[in-house]
């Protein structure tokens, strides 16, 4: 039994549908496939031609009103008898490969370039992150001789607090002193 097939809608190209069709008819042991993607009136069409026996055929066509790929947008599924020639679906299992190389491998190309691209970045960054390293380093050596200056000028402070307590303590006992004196003379006692 030979099958034409029109499925037909605004998303049912580039969502994978010729090779989801050819899963399920290689699943039902269909020997004569193929799937070709056209445009019309309508918008997008997969046209399908299929022939096996009649119970694979049966089988197949009721997959296909009920399955189809997670991204396409069908309207309409359309069913004909057919008369012409189907190429065996190892050859389209073949063609539908190259089809597929073609497109995957502008794609490569822009991600190797795209690899190249990001390298250069990387090693534009190696140079960044030395030059930061060594200016942390820089900043690292002068704030350890920062704190060394600071610690001989507090070690000279506290020397001097040292030097100067005495006599300070004793100018003011001094001063306490005077003061007694005076207010003796004055008799403010």
């Amino acid at each position: 039994m030979r099958l034409k097939i029109k499925i037909a809608g605004p998303k049912v190209h580039d969502v994978g549908y010729r090779c989801f069709l050819m899963s399920m008819a290689m699943s039902n042991m269909i020997r004569m496939f193929e799937a070709h993607n056209t445009e019309s009136d309508e918008g997008q069409e997969v046209l399908i031609f299929a022939d096996g026996e009649d119970k694979a055929i049966e089988a197949f066509r009721s997959l296909v009103k009920t399955k189809q790929p997670a991204r396409s947008k069908v309207s309409n599924i359309a069913f004909d008898d057919f008369d012409g020639e189907i190429m065996r679906i190892g050859e389209y299992a073949q063609f539908c490969s190259t089809v597929q190389l073609n497109k995957a491998i502008p794609v490569l190309l822009d991600i190797r370039d795209d690899i190249k691209e990001m390298k250069g970045d990387v090693k534009e960054m190696k140079g960044d992150i030395k030059s930061v390293r060594k200016t942390t380093e820089a900043t690292l050596e002068e704030t350890k001789s920062i704190r060394k200056t600071t610690d001989i000028t507090l070690e000279e402070i506290r020397g001097m607090r040292e030097d100067i307590q005495p006599g300070y303590g004793m100018t003011l006992r001094q001063v306490q002193s005077d003061i007694r004196a005076i207010k003796e003379r004055l008799g403010m006692q």
